[in-house]
């Protein structure tokens, strides 16, 4: 497969984005979208899908660390058919555990506190969602 994967780490104040490829397995790190309590900017995502013309929408599903749903998830499961349902392309959901903490400590030991933006890290938590799901793949 070599498809391309728009993958987005869904929060309520920003939602970090990545884009990668199936081909190689590499993802690059997208501008984090500002959210109104969850609520994304429908044209700056419909600009994305359209620059990206993706085949498959990865969305990170937060989970408790036992693997069990906590409140948040059923938001973010929400919004994930909102992607379906507006562009139509697949949507899958995948496991986020951890990947914001990692994601903090790979900044962190890039440049210190200064790296550690939340752009950065939300955008980041959405590299590392498309590689832990790329590797789950293959």
């Amino acid at each position: 497969m070599s498809r391309t994967v728009l993958t987005f780490d869904y929060g309520t104040k920003s939602i970090g984005v990545a884009v990668g490829q199936e081909l190689t397995g590499t993802a690059s790190l997208l501008s984090a979208l500002k959210a109104q309590d969850g609520t994304p900017d429908w044209n700056l995502l419909e600009k994305l899908i359209t620059d990206w013309q993706p085949q498959l929408l990865l969305v990170g599903l937060p989970l408790n660390m036992d693997g069990t749903e906590q409140p948040f998830t059923a938001r973010t499961r929400k919004f994930a058919n909102r992607l379906h349902g507006r562009f139509g392309l697949p949507v899958e959901l995948h496991d986020e555990r951890l990947t914001t903490t990692e994601a903090r400590s790979q900044l962190f030991a890039e440049g210190g506190y200064k790296k550690l933006t939340k752009d950065k890290v939300d955008s980041l938590s959405a590299k590392i969602i498309f590689e832990s799901w790329y590797e789950q793949q293959y």
